[in-house]
């Protein structure tokens, strides 16, 4: 993986970030060094397969680290490994305070993103403790959350754009569409699916042959 900054430079870069934002004289350094080059082999993997040539290409791929949707991915993978690799929580608690802080996306270390998802434009989209799949796209203004302790349950190759959501007890089968500001609520959504708000102001959904995450990714995902 090509990335923008030295191993050493990237671990001081995001240390001094933590301390920046957080000055509690605890150190960071030493764990970042621990967990940074399993976060590395994780968005290596998973921006591999991106569509995107700032991600992607035949013989490449790439982390910049002022593209903000990189370090998005790169800030949540490496709380989420020093999480699961060290437990040290007060570290993870601080990357995602520190992804949210720059760029408004919330995602706790301890949520089971999938191995492979992009995130687009992130602020403001809230991604709780669902059940997800590879292939996952969000875009702005997005939340995956919970009715009375419920989560949803979403399949391969689900979008959601703009300012749309996913609430509760649903099961979201693969390739769906989700539409810009459109709510799913305690809602089954069967997979090759679009749904979205009509003319009429009202949520429709019909079959679609297209999904849009396939626009994002280097494989078909009619065979995922």
């Amino acid at each position: 993986m090509k990335i923008s900054l030295g191993e050493d430079d990237l671990i001081s870069y995001i240390s001094n970030q933590l301390d920046c934002f957080f000055p509690d004289n605890k150190p960071v350094k030493a764990g970042v060094k621990q967990s940074i080059n399993m976060a590395i082999a994780r968005l290596e993997y998973c921006f591999k397969h991106v569509s995107y040539k700032t991600y992607c290409d035949e013989d490449n791929t790439y982390y910049n680290h002022l593209r903000s949707d990189h370090n998005i991915s790169l800030l949540w993978f490496l709380a989420n490994s020093v999480w699961r690799e060290t437990g040290n929580d007060n570290l993870a608690s601080k990357l995602y305070y520190l992804n949210k802080a720059l760029h408004g996306f919330d995602c706790m270390y301890d949520t089971k993103l999938p191995d492979i998802f992009l995130i687009f434009h992130g602020v403001g989209t809230m991604l709780g403790k669902a059940t997800y799949s590879d292939f996952f796209v969000a875009l702005q203004g997005c939340t995956v959350g919970s009715n009375k302790g419920n989560y949803p349950v979403i399949g391969k190759g689900v979008s959601l754009t703009a300012n749309s959501s996913i609430i509760g007890n649903s099961s979201i089968g693969d390739r769906v569409n989700i539409g810009t500001r459109a709510i799913v609520f305690e809602k089954n959504i069967t997979s090759d699916t679009s749904v979205f708000i009509n003319a009429a102001g009202a949520i429709e959904d019909k079959k679609s042959s297209t999904p849009y995450a396939q626009q994002c990714f280097n494989v078909d995902l009619k065979k995922y």
